[in-house]
């Protein structure tokens, strides 16, 4: 029987259950956007509304910030950069919203932008589970929206998300959001019967990609526009979980540079695995270039591999497509017959940076 189907084998692979954490994404969501809906964030007195938004953080702190612009789209109508970075950009000012998001809230390189917002003047919110970050907000009044403790920081994405989406539309940047996280938690709960451990991998699409991609480089391409981010976080769960090395651009810019480069090592590249993220919300261009793109690659990679959004709404369309990545980078970690929750690399490298 396959390590995948195989539940005391599963078992002892992943002693700390990073399977329970991936199926409970949607109630993840559901417990932090009810908390959110009643989040209340008047600005300080004196200060104006802001002119533009910085999101600060690294990591799983950080993709919820480049989740939360792709499913905003349009209704962000000011100028919102994702900082990742020890040194804040250099517009920085009185009137700018600073988000602060450090899950453990000891991320070296936020806790450094905190005190040069503050020093700016900035507005600034952090969202966090404690640590250092929590405390300095707490010494500074400025507000605090907190997270769950004791996670990995890429398996809280289900509660920062949508407290980042809070504090938007707190700050009267988008509009009222529950309907789609609504549909969103709907479509992720039937996902999830699909996707789980219990449905065996004849049934189970995450399973059979993660056969798929099992020994291969892999290689994610999303649109710009909608499902970059995505293909991002894919990237991000393939190297964390499963501990393979993944690589994600974006069309149509990838159309300008790197699909030259789909012609050597020949041979190497039968052990790249590709997935493109697609969307029906794509712009019409963008779609033709994903057809022609693949045209070339077929035949060149080792798996090609197409993922098509469910859901109406932007965000349900994007964090269905999170959701299988989540699943697919789990059951790599299987095959791998790795434990998908430790990081001891960079566990070990803060440590020598401190």
């Amino acid at each position: 029987m396959s390590v995948l189907d195989d539940a005391e084998q599963r078992t002892q692979i992943d002693p700390a259950a990073m399977w329970s954490l991936i199926e409970g994404f949607p109630d993840h969501i559901d417990v932090a956007a009810r908390t959110a809906e009643n989040l209340s964030l008047a600005s300080p007195a004196g200060k104006l509304a802001p002119s533009s938004i910085v999101i600060t953080g690294l990591g799983g702190s950080a993709i919820s910030g480049d989740l939360a612009r792709a499913a905003a789209g349009g209704a962000i109508k000011l100028p919102l950069t994702v900082n990742r970075d020890y040194v804040l950009p250099p517009f920085v000012n009185a009137s700018t919203l600073v988000i602060a998001c450090s899950y453990s809230g000891n991320t070296e390189e936020t806790l450094g932008v905190y005190a040069r917002a503050k020093a700016a003047g900035a507005d600034i919110v952090c969202i966090t589970s404690g640590g250092l970050l929590a405390e300095m907000a707490g010494r500074d009044s400025f507000p605090v929206v907190s997270l769950p403790g004791g996670l990995p920081p890429r398996a809280a994405l289900g509660y920062a998300l949508p407290a980042l989406l809070g504090v938007l539309r707190a700050k009267g940047i988008i509009p009222d959001m529950i309907g789609d996280i609504r549909e969103t938690v709907a479509l992720l709960r039937a996902l999830r019967e699909k996707y789980r451990p219990e449905t065996p991998t004849a049934d189970n699409p995450a399973k059979q990609l993660a056969v798929e991609l099992h020994g291969k480089i892999v290689v994610v391409y999303g649109s710009s526009a909608i499902m970059e981010p995505v293909a991002y976080r894919w990237r991000s769960q393939i190297a964390e979980n499963a501990k393979t090395l993944a690589f994600h651009h974006a069309l149509p810019e990838m159309n300008h540079n790197e699909l030259v480069g789909w012609l050597h090592p020949q041979d190497l590249l039968k052990n790249v695995g590709v997935v493109f993220l697609r969307d029906s919300k794509d712009h019409t261009q963008v779609k033709k270039r994903f057809d022609l793109t693949r045209e070339e690659i077929d035949g060149k990679a080792g798996v090609v591999r197409e993922i098509q959004s469910e859901g109406k709404s932007r965000l349900a369309s994007i964090l269905s497509v999170v959701y299988l990545g989540d699943f697919t980078s789990l059951y790599m970690a299987y095959l791998n017959r790795l434990d998908p929750t430790p990081v001891a690399v960079i566990d070990t490298l803060k440590n020598k940076l401190k």
